[in-house]
């Protein structure tokens, strides 16, 4: 009988233990940011590299970086994802909260660059309703239409594709393609930024 007893209760640990779901280690959110930072960089470089080569007809090498990153464009995705995400069924205070901080923002960066590093990155001197040739009205417009699309479609569709990206990856390989990312973007930033203070 305690045998039988015993032979059940294995039965049903080892039961429990097959219906058990292995949980797979999720990079921590900081580390997602990052990705997303550097994802939308990227992306920031190519759209000027490819504008500036339209409109002078050869190439230039856009943003402030060695690398080919505008970091102000991924700060822009962060900001976004981290402070509107919740705003994605409400396009009319997504568009005027984004359009008023963006305006906000991209004045503050362009008198920081210049500022710090006598470097002027954009110039609407030329452009209706500009202020200092930092913002313009246009702009003003453009970054709440920006901010609906990225928020309603262009984040959902990375945020899936990246998730199924790591989901295929070792969780210890994650955090080491990571750390190398960090240190890589790091010691850009700082080689860059001694570049235009010499």
């Amino acid at each position: 009988m305690e045998e039988e007893t015993d032979n059940l209760n294995k039965d049903k640990a080892i039961k429990k233990s097959k219906t058990k779901k292995i949980v797979k280690k999720k990079l921590p959110r900081i580390y997602l940011y990052f990705i997303y930072f550097l994802i939308f960089a990227i992306i920031g470089w190519l759209l000027e590299t490819c504008f500036s080569f339209y409109s002078l007809g050869h190439f230039t090498k856009r943003g402030f970086l060695f690398g080919p990153l505008c970091p102000i464009y991924g700060w822009g995705a962060l900001i976004l994802i981290m402070f509107f995400s919740t705003y994605k069924k409400h396009n009319l205070k997504l568009f005027i909260y984004s359009a008023l901080i963006f305006t906000v923002f991209e004045y503050l960066v362009s008198f920081g660059m210049e500022a710090l590093f006598s470097l002027k990155c954009w110039d609407y001197t030329g452009e209706f309703m500009n202020l200092n040739g930092r913002v313009s009205i246009f702009y003003t417009f453009a970054w709440g239409i920006i901010a609906i699309l990225f928020i309603n479609f262009v984040y959902p569709f990375f945020k899936k594709k990246i998730n199924i990206i790591l989901s295929k990856i070792p969780y210890k390989v994650q955090i080491v393609v990571v750390n190398i990312l960090i240190l890589v973007f790091v010691t850009d930033t700082v080689l860059s930024c001694i570049k235009y203070l010499i």
